[in-house]
């Protein structure tokens, strides 16, 4: 496997299918290409995404793996509450993009969102809390409410959203090297 993760988004659906995530974002199916291919469609194309075979994962779920630059431009519109709905699972949304320091994670389950985070470094600014931080987001230094005034403001990486990542679904920046359980899905968005 190839592993991604820095600058990049990506969703982790609990034992997704992925005829039923396709349909449920709307994408249409381009068939399978090979992680390095893939790799290459998430990072380097605006309008496609792959999507990962099942991986086992935290949590002892097993996880689908939803990635491309797409989201990471277009991530208000993909809502992940609805997705999880439609779905019938777990749905997470990971971001993270060093240029401006954005740091983004969110989950949501049975259609109702549990969790938010996002952070933008260049601003210095929290622009998104909804929910209360788990252990390892206090773990990574979060505090157990959000801050209040610039002072308060946390200092997140982009180490760190991979760090929840892979406490709540999979670290994606720890695939590299693994063996492929199969090829990944190639999609283009609508």
């Amino acid at each position: 496997m190839v592993g991604f993760g820095y600058k990049q988004a990506w969703l982790a659906v609990r034992d997704g299918d992925p005829a039923a995530v396709i349909a449920a974002l709307g994408l249409r199916d381009l068939g399978t290409v090979s992680w390095r291919v893939g790799g290459d469609l998430a990072y380097l194309t605006q309008d496609r995404l792959v999507l990962t075979p099942l991986l086992p994962g935290a949590r002892g779920g097993r996880w689908l793996l939803v990635a491309g630059r797409w989201l990471l431009l277009n991530a208000g519109k993909v809502d992940i509450a609805v997705l999880s709905a439609t779905l019938d699972t777990e749905v997470q949304f990971f971001a993270t993009y060093r240029v401006i320091e954005l740091h983004r994670w969110e989950r949501a389950i049975g259609g109702r969102t549990v969790r938010a985070f996002e952070y933008i470094g260049e601003r210095g600014e929290v622009t998104d809390w909804r929910g209360d931080p788990d252990p390892v987001e206090t773990a990574i230094g979060l505090p157990p409410a959000r801050p209040d005034g610039e002072d308060a403001v946390p200092m997140v990486g982009e180490r760190d959203a991979m760090r929840v990542a892979g406490d709540w679904s999979i670290d994606p920046t720890a695939l590299d090297g693994q063996p492929a359980p199969g090829p990944l899905r190639a999609a283009a968005v609508p």
